[in-house]
């Protein structure tokens, strides 16, 4: 015994499997069955409203805001060129003095850091 009326098809072209409790996807709103619900199942055309990623800037590591419509890769540029407070640490150098004696209690040719 069928029942025509109950449950959904599937909205995945592919599929139209009849389901008693199907799930509707939060981006475009269609019908799936279990098998298709996810957006990369069905390859939801809205994924992109769901999927919302900050990008960090590479630098100092903060989130960098982008808007709708902004390429993400642009507003990071543009952070790095005004708002970034990156600022690389200047290396300090190690003096040594090349010991030359074998007096001082070194082999001849060691590098010993000046004190």
């Amino acid at each position: 015994m069928e029942f025509p009326d109950l449950g959904k098809h599937c909205s995945e072209k592919t599929c139209k499997q009849l389901d008693f409790l199907p799930l509707k996807c939060d981006a475009c709103k269609q019908d799936f069955c279990k098998d298709h619900f996810t957006c990369a199942a069905h390859k939801c055309p809205f994924a992109f409203k769901k999927d919302v990623q900050v990008p960090v800037c590479p630098l100092c590591n903060n989130p960098v805001p982008v808007k709708k419509g902004e390429i993400p890769d642009v507003v990071v540029g543009e952070h790095i060129d005004r708002d970034c407070n990156y600022h690389p640490r200047k290396k300090e150098k190690v003096r040594t003095n090349y010991v030359y004696s074998v007096n001082v209690g070194f082999p001849v040719g060691w590098k010993r850091p000046i004190i």
